[in-house]
């Protein structure tokens, strides 16, 4: 009895092992998870969310109003004159209590400039990450062109084996001589080549994207899907510069920080107007002078105006911000240009390779292959024919990727994806 629940318990772990090693591979990651995923774990792009809770921060304390000021004091004491032994007779206490009132709106001002600073600091996070995407973006791409590749690869890699199984009978069957049949079983190096490039390829760039993500999952079982292939792009130049115009954040940036430097401008003028200072004071003294109470107000003189310096600085920083806003938007709209200048260029090729030469590669290798299995051809005519269709195939698939490149470097250009 015992020797048969052994045996159970140990079918049991057995099973359970096989289980463990056979369990299905977590499901390959969109590009909205992927995206999705990035915006949870990448740390860059945490630190940079804290920086905009910081200038949250800087918000309270823009905004504080001055506190007052409350003196004791104890004046009058005469331990050297009169009597020594009252030196406290003709004392009193007393206490005064002030208030700086600021003039020009200079608070509400200090608060503008903070909030429009928070703004910055938002949009230099949007720019953030529209850099990280685009770098995210590109190395998802080359997951799914190593993938490509790999794909192909391996199909170029099986058929040329089926046609080395033929020619292996033809030449058993005295069909042809055995140095022919050396030469095509020697073209499979290439063949062997590609596929092992493709997945080191593969690989890699597998490692890049789990870097960005920030993820630990082992390289074998971590993979991603999206179609690989491209379409006409549904927006024109013209749209991509407005779009451009209205979404970089980095030209929002450059906007908010103009605005920031004209309200530090006339915070600048605010301050180098004077703030009164009101004053209430009162004492109980001896007889006969008793209690008094007593207000004042007070103004600094500004004789000589120590702010002239800073209203310059200021008022020279607008004419410096709208020159870096102006070149920020000549600077989105090249990216754009040139941007999409690439992008029609790829497709100008992508177009005949799908449409024509991908089709003709592929009845050529098949017509070749054929006359020269039935003595039609040369053994030359064979290797150029396989040759032919494998650089055409990889051609295609490279060319794939370059579109997706030049569309991920469009999105990058206009600040939001136009082209999926």
């Amino acid at each position: 009895m015992q020797r048969q629940s052994r045996r159970l318990y140990a079918g049991l772990l057995f099973a359970a092992g096989c289980w463990g090693q056979t369990a299905t591979p977590p499901a390959a990651l969109t590009w909205q998870e992927t995206q999705q995923r990035f915006r949870a774990n990448n740390p860059t792009l945490l630190a940079g969310q804290v920086t905009i809770d910081e200038s949250r921060a800087d918000e309270i304390t823009a905004y504080l109003r001055p506190n007052p000021n409350l003196t004791f004091g104890w004046d009058q004491l005469t331990p050297f004159n009169g009597n020594p032994y009252r030196p406290v007779s003709q004392s009193y206490l007393f206490w005064d209590l002030d208030y700086l009132h600021e003039r020009e709106h200079k608070r509400e001002l200090r608060l503008a400039s903070a909030q429009q600073g928070t703004a910055i600091t938002i949009s230099a996070q949007s720019d953030l990450q529209r850099n990280l995407m685009f770098s995210l973006r590109d190395a998802f791409v080359r997951v799914l062109l190593a993938k490509a590749v790999l794909a192909v690869a391996k199909e170029n890699l099986d058929y040329y084996d089926k046609e080395i199984g033929i020619n292996r009978e033809r030449f058993k069957a005295g069909a042809i001589a055995k140095v022919d049949f050396e030469r095509v079983e020697l073209q499979r190096v290439q063949f062997e080549s590609d596929l092992e490039t493709a997945q080191v390829n593969l690989r890699t760039a597998k490692i890049d994207l789990l870097a960005l993500l920030r993820d630990r999952t082992p390289v074998e079982q971590f993979d991603v899907t999206e179609p690989f292939d491209f379409g006409e792009p549904a927006t024109d130049l013209n749209e991509l510069r407005s779009l451009a115009l209205n979404t970089r954040p980095d030209l929002r940036e450059a906007q908010q920080s103009l605005e920031k430097a004209r309200t530090d401008h006339r915070l600048s003028i605010a301050n180098g107007s004077s703030d009164p200072t009101f004053s209430v004071d009162a004492s109980h003294q001896p007889p006969p002078l008793n209690t008094y109470v007593g207000f004042s107000v007070s103004f600094p003189l500004r004789i000589f105006d120590k702010n002239q310096g800073d209203k310059l600085h200021t008022f020279l920083d607008i004419g410096r911000n709208e020159k870096l806003r102006d070149a920020a938007e000549v600077t989105s709209l090249h990216d754009v240009d040139s941007a999409y200048a690439t992008l029609m260029s790829t497709l100008q090729l992508l177009r005949p390779y799908k449409s024509k030469y991908l089709k003709e590669a592929q009845d050529i290798r098949s017509t070749v292959s054929f006359a020269y299995e039935h003595g039609a051809a040369s053994l030359l005519d064979f290797l150029d024919a396989q040759k032919d269709y494998r650089d055409t195939e990889l051609n295609y698939v490279n060319l794939i990727g370059s579109y997706l490149s030049a569309a991920n470097q469009v999105n990058f250009a206009v600040g939001s994806e136009v082209i999926r």
